[in-house]
């Protein structure tokens, strides 16, 4: 039996790249376990074209890759701009909000493997561990879990570049970009090398999802995006399923250098970090949703759900999509969007995005009878005097009582 434990079979999430492959090798030697590649599609791109080779010559039984785009904008995008989520009021969560489903996915193939143990890359630094096991336990509370990273004594670059090539690993001789990166549908994520100077500008070679706002055409765009209960369905008319269209507010964003983010952010395990993101369509996108709701929504239930959004954030942020308070949030929310039906008009103009009109044929709360400001019928402005005075009470009690004492 391994020094760690007995296991016969376990499910990786793997992503091809090195660190992933020398786990999936040091699962094999340091466990004795047969080793399941799985990837998830989430609109990598041609990142995952060559994943089933390399992890079959690094020893896998074999290797899943599951297309779960449309399930991925569907259930937990949408749901979580439903929301207007936003942690520390700046990251979109492109990271946080696809770990969940990875987690799902990678219990789903580990029942269909009968595994008995499932894996992860995260380091023991970071949030995705955190985010990633939370789900695994969600699905199996029995489930053994292997993070390599808290384990093995590989603690240096040159401790991995080492057990690869004891293994036979291929280690990449030059590596065009020196810090490591996310994408999917939503975003794409930077960390690392130079970006851990948080003084540093990061180089402009970085982004790859936007082009330099200074390039963007001279000429704004507009579009009309359509809303129902809270979620896009189609972008100048034409409708779309949420994953196509997603990639659609991607390609506007991208030409017109929307969604760059650069975020000193606070990690759930205690420390600072630095990330670049960009998330262009998701900037379209929640920016669009306000639109419609300013037009929509009452005030209060406005007031109310705003108030939220922190909370919401930070569970999403902090790994808690499937735990009961964010299912109930959730629950308030999509009933606070059950109006949210209409259509926002935003102006894309070199890496700005603002709405600059909105409509509803059925649920509109605008009544130009009241807001003008000629001569109605329906607003007696004499009203106002009474709500002010009743509204100041409390500060004349408090102005005559501090004057009381100042005699």
């Amino acid at each position: 039996m391994s020094k760690y434990g007995s296991v016969k079979k376990a499910v990786l999430a793997y992503s091809g790249g090195l660190d992933t492959s020398i786990i999936l090798k040091w699962l094999i030697e340091e466990y004795g376990c047969e080793v399941v590649a799985f990837s998830a599609d989430l609109g990598q791109g041609e990142e995952l074209d060559h994943i089933p080779q390399k992890a079959k010559d690094t020893g896998a039984v074999a290797c899943h890759i599951l297309d779960l785009r449309e399930e991925f904008v569907r259930d937990f995008v949408f749901p979580m701009f439903r929301a207007n989520a936003i942690y520390e009021g700046r990251y979109f969560l492109g990271t946080s909000i696809a770990r969940p489903l990875i987690a799902k996915a990678q219990m789903e193939i580990a029942a269909k493997e009968g595994a008995d143990a499932v894996s992860h890359g995260a380091t023991g630094k970071g949030n995705d561990q955190v985010r990633f096991e939370l789900g695994y336990y969600h699905f199996d509370p029995s489930v053994k879990v292997i993070a390599p990273w808290r384990e093995w004594d590989l603690n240096s670059r040159s401790a991995l570049e080492a057990y690869a090539k004891k293994h036979g690993i291929p280690i990449p001789t030059s590596k065009k970009f020196p810090w490591s990166s996310d994408r999917n549908l939503l975003h794409i994520s930077f960390e690392g090398d130079v970006l851990e100077d948080p003084w540093a500008e990061a180089p402009e070679e970085m982004y790859l999802l936007t082009r330099r706002p200074e390039d963007a055409p001279d000429q704004p765009e507009y579009l009309e995006i359509e809303f129902e209960k809270g979620d896009a369905v189609a972008v100048n008319g034409e409708r779309l399923s949420p994953a196509a269209l997603l990639e659609k507010l991607n390609a506007y964003g991208y030409e017109h250098g929307i969604g760059r983010l650069d975020l000193l952010e606070n990690r759930y395990v205690g420390m600072k970090s630095r990330g670049v993101y960009e998330t262009p369509g998701g900037t379209i996108l929640e920016e669009a949703h306000r639109g419609v709701e300013q037009i929509t929504m009452d005030r209060e239930v406005m007031n109310l759900r705003d108030s939220l959004i922190p909370r919401y954030a930070a569970m999403v942020y902090n790994g808690y999509w499937f735990s009961p308070e964010r299912e109930a949030l959730q629950t308030l929310i999509d009933e606070t969007q059950q109006t949210v039906n209409g259509v926002a008009r935003v102006k894309l103009y070199k890496g700005h995005c603002r709405v600059v009109g909105r409509k509803s044929d059925t649920h509109s709360l605008f009544n130009p009878e009241f807001a003008t400001f000629e001569a109605d019928e329906v607003y007696n402005q004499a009203d106002a005097e009474g709500f002010i005075k009743l509204n100041a009470l409390r500060l004349r009690i408090r102005s005559m009582m501090n004057k009381g004492k100042a005699g």
